[in-house]
């Protein structure tokens, strides 16, 4: 059998995990994953095969795990959150397009977007968008287009990527980009290391969240018009009418 699992771990712990994932984990001949992912799950995999690279090295990592397919091994590609957002799903796909006889199966995982809104509270309870602002795949002026109407539609914006060393400004722009169709005091929230140690979450305005620090581990929610905070949490509401 010629066949590679794409696996989304979740947050990092084993209790966010899906069954199903680590079912493809334990059937999995190869694990690979960039070094961090394989830190989540190091003590599962004692018995497995391992090939580990760095960021950046994607393309040549599923590479790798296509020839692993050929030679007869079954393979779990995986990463954190979950595999097809912003993750190696689409990457799988492309690098074997041409060998339809190795079989590709995408397990989920629960996403940055999903397990920041829980700590939150309930921020994303009606329409939102996802944008990154990584712009090492995405042109910023890209970027910058897609923030400017997800603000204007009054969209939930939940942002990943919010900065980075090279880009220690880019949540800034990101919210001057928002602030001219949002109002300075909506309601936002951002969480650090989400379901790993040293989790944190704040609820702040869309004013205060331009000088908030944050780094690849932190996940930005910003409100829409009707977000609000109900005993220190964030809530959207879907549009009930309570008598």
């Amino acid at each position: 059998m010629k066949k590679i699992y794409v696996v989304g771990l979740g947050p990092g712990g084993f209790e966010q995990m899906s069954k199903r994932a680590m079912d493809a984990i334990n059937k999995s001949d190869v694990i690979m994953g960039y070094t961090y992912y394989i830190d989540l799950i190091k003590d599962k995999i004692k018995d497995k095969e391992v090939f580990v690279s760095p960021m950046t090295k994607e393309v040549f990592r599923c590479g790798k795990a296509l020839e692993y397919a050929l030679s007869g091994k079954t393979v779990s590609m995986v990463s954190s959150g979950d595999s097809g957002v912003y993750g190696m799903a689409s990457v799988i796909y492309e690098v074997c397009g041409n060998y339809p006889e190795v079989e590709i199966e995408v397990i989920p995982g629960i996403t940055a977007c999903l397990s920041g809104a829980s700590v939150l509270g309930a921020p994303i309870s009606h329409d939102f968008a996802v944008i990154s602002l990584s712009d090492l795949l995405t042109p910023w002026d890209k970027i910058e287009k897609r923030l400017d109407l997800a603000a204007e539609g009054d969209f939930v914006i939940c942002i990943y990527n919010p900065s980075s060393k090279k880009r220690a400004d880019y949540l800034k722009k990101a919210c001057q980009i928002v602030l001219k169709h949002k109002n300075a005091d909506t309601v936002c929230g951002y969480v650090k290391n989400i379901g790993r140690n040293g989790q944190e979450y704040h609820i702040v305005t869309l004013n205060e969240l331009q000088r908030v620090k944050t780094d690849m581990f932190t996940t930005v929610i910003i409100g829409n018009s009707q977000t609000k905070v109900i005993n220190g949490k964030m809530v959207t509401p879907r549009g009930y009418v309570y008598i």
